[in-house]
């Protein structure tokens, strides 16, 4: 009996400092989505969500810094950038290679409150609830830190100047603690290729945006699922989306999805099991049906 028990101890160990080395393990995928039309050149959307910085994520920062040498043509940030109280000047430390290029964001929930300790299994019960003690964070400081050079879209809308073609962007503020109104920004869009933003990919308001007709749809806050299980995939998202497109592209609604497991996670739960930490390099290409 001890030795089974000593085995199971061992085994559970082993899984822990696995799942602790590969929330380290930072991942750079690269996607194609064909929802431009035929004759059009293609478009490096470069995807960042979750980074869930502290002061001493070092690893992150340099990593992060370093995509900029992709030279991408757009980067949509879909929030959840902070997990400190001091994090906003390494938020701008991380994300300052890139700010020179055109680009976009949403705040997620981790931006306005603290992360606080809390039981991962409440999470198979249903989205989290954000509890009233958690400590707010100085979100203003980070909008005013990234809104000198990308567009803030929490329930705005922009168009954005991409080489010598007109990006139309509409975004809404977290969905996840219900600051989304995506009645100011509904209806016509600016510019042919347009492209819908937010944290949490609630399904209200992406059955809204693939209404209006968005080509493409960009989320975080899913984590991939944090712990997937080979073969099986996300067993949770912490929202109402399918847990089957919790990381990645798919469709939804004849639109594009792209959900992205993010850099980081809670400072309480730095663990990722089969769901690395990751970025995306989107590449918006003719369809071929364009």
């Amino acid at each position: 009996m001890l030795g089974k028990i000593a085995s199971v101890a061992a085994i559970g160990a082993a899984g822990l400092g696995y799942a602790l080395w590969e929330a380290k393990q930072h991942t750079l995928r690269r996607v194609t989505v064909p929802v431009l039309p035929a004759g059009e050149a293609p478009l490096r959307l470069l995807h960042i969500s979750d980074l869930h910085l502290t002061p001493g994520r070092r690893s992150t920062v340099e990593w992060v810094r370093g995509l900029a040498e992709l030279r991408p043509d757009l980067v949509i940030a879909t929030g959840d950038f902070l997990a400190h109280p001091e994090a906003v000047p390494t938020v701008a430390e991380a994300l300052d290679p890139l700010l020179g290029v055109p680009g976009a964001f949403v705040l997620g929930s981790n931006d306005y409150f603290a992360p606080r300790l809390s039981n991962p299994l409440l999470y198979f019960a249903g989205p989290s609830a954000v509890h009233p003690d958690r400590p707010e964070l100085p979100w203003g400081d980070l909008v005013a830190e990234l809104s000198g050079s990308w567009a803030n879209l929490s329930n705005a809308a922009a168009s954005v100047a991409v080489g010598s073609r007109v990006v139309s962007l509409r975004g809404v503020d977290d969905p996840h603690i219900e600051r989304d109104d995506y009645s100011a920004v509904a209806g016509p869009w600016a510019a042919d290729l347009r492209l819908g933003v937010l944290h949490a990919p609630y399904r209200r308001v992406l059955d809204a945006m693939t209404a209006d007709g968005a080509d493409l749809v960009l989320a975080g806050h899913t984590h991939g699922g944090q712990l997937r299980v080979p073969g099986f995939g996300a067993l949770v998202t912490n929202c109402d989306l399918d847990r089957r497109k919790a990381r990645g592209l798919s469709m939804y609604e004849g639109s594009a999805l792209h959900v992205s497991a993010g850099l980081g996670t809670s400072p309480y739960a730095p663990i990722r099991f089969a769901c690395p930490p990751e970025a995306t390099l989107l590449t918006l290409a003719p369809s071929e049906a364009g």
